[in-house]
């Protein structure tokens, strides 16, 4: 009996105004990946319904975890993912000329993407630790380097270029928050502006320089180099305002359009919905990260400030670096579009970001409520 009367009070708690759009999201994405697939449900569309509703009910367990359960589960998590990720060098197979995955038999796991959310809950955690006035002392700087060194170095190992920028974004995020003073940034970015032409000949791989070429004149080699981002602007242009209908598209479906159903998946959308489909993927994100701002600016204390702010930051990269890339704003790195694109690694990913963001926003209204109470 009493399951029954808590069951309905945890459902009303949960963040419907957030998750609704979201799962409306998601059933656009499945059909895009129907349309993309030919008009068939496998391999694609099917199961990104059934991984979204799979990880949404994580996110919402994850949710209810505690927040001195996630502080304890910080480090170890972080230890776990590095161990995993040198896994991928050991044992991790190959797939599109990298080595970035290992195979759990009932899975393909990508490590590299759970450290985007392990990252900023061990440098939360780290800062939270630490005293306010330390972090002007060269400490907040060494630790945190060191963290985000090893992972990162791992990642571009394998070699993944756009996962490791994630993951030093949200990093860098959460350490503006935490309160480092601003003129080491100023430094870290006249130093990196330096290094970049160093670093472009010395330390990238062949096709990572060419993606850079490409983005500054993908014209220059439309049917070699150029060819992902000409056909991608030309598969979004030719959708003008409404699109050419559902199932209509002639880029993804005549295969001109590389990858429709993963890293160009808003430019196969783009193609049948027209702008509207892309003011609506728009329109959602713009709920989900709204959210996670509100959260984080009422979060209770520090860890759970930097927390929710981080995980919104690292939303915002995916989101935001996918939709620059297919609009030949920004190389093509290789990360997927959130909730659209064909993928487990990254939904799963991203919604443990969104299942901790709820975490916090319980955490800040049970505090509120005690609070009340007390009062």
């Amino acid at each position: 009996m009493n399951m029954l009367t808590t069951l309905p009070t945890t459902l009303g708690r949960q963040p419907w105004g957030v998750i609704v759009p979201l799962t409306a999201l998601v059933c656009f994405g499945a059909a895009v990946l129907y349309s993309a697939a030919g008009g068939h449900w496998m391999p694609w569309s099917a199961l990104h319904v059934v991984r979204y509703l799979v990880f949404l009910i994580m996110a919402m367990v994850i949710a209810r975890f505690s927040r001195d359960f996630v502080k304890m589960m910080a480090l170890p998590i972080y230890v776990m993912l590095v161990l995993l990720l040198m896994a991928v060098e050991a044992l991790g197979f190959v797939g599109g000329g990298s080595q970035r995955w290992l195979n759990l038999g009932f899975m393909t796991l990508q490590p590299s993407e759970l450290m985007k959310p392990g990252i900023v809950i061990i440098l939360a955690r780290f800062y939270d630790m630490l005293p306010p006035g330390a972090t002007r002392e060269f400490r907040s700087l060494l630790v945190p380097g060191f963290l985000i060194g090893l992972p990162t170095g791992l990642v571009l190992m394998q070699p993944d270029l756009g996962t490791s920028l994630a993951i030093v974004f949200g990093a860098v995020v959460v350490m503006f928050l935490a309160g480092l003073p601003l003129i080491w940034f100023i430094g870290a970015g006249v130093a990196g502006a330096i290094a970049v032409p160093i670093l472009f000949f010395v330390a990238l791989h062949d096709y990572q320089r060419q993606r850079v070429f490409t983005f500054l004149d993908p014209e220059s080699d439309p049917l070699g180099t150029g060819y992902h981002i000409t056909q991608s602007k030309i598969a979004i242009g030719s959708g003008g305002m409404f699109g050419k209908g559902f199932g209509n598209g002639t880029q993804s479906h005549l295969n001109y359009l590389p990858e429709p159903h993963t890293d160009f998946v808003f430019a196969t959308m783009a193609e049948e919905w027209g702008m509207m489909g892309g003011l609506f993927v728009l329109f959602v994100f713009g709920l989900l990260l709204r959210y996670g701002l509100r959260v984080a600016r009422d979060a209770p204390g520090r860890f759970s400030r930097l927390m929710a702010a981080g995980l919104t930051a690292t939303i915002f990269f995916y989101a935001a670096v996918n939709l620059m890339m297919v609009m030949g704003l920004a190389p093509v790195v290789g990360i997927p579009l959130p909730f659209m694109s064909h993928g487990g690694s990254s939904m799963m990913t991203i919604m443990i970001c969104v299942g901790l963001i709820m975490a916090v926003d319980r955490w800040g209204k049970r505090d509120m409520r005690g609070s009340f109470e007390d009062s």
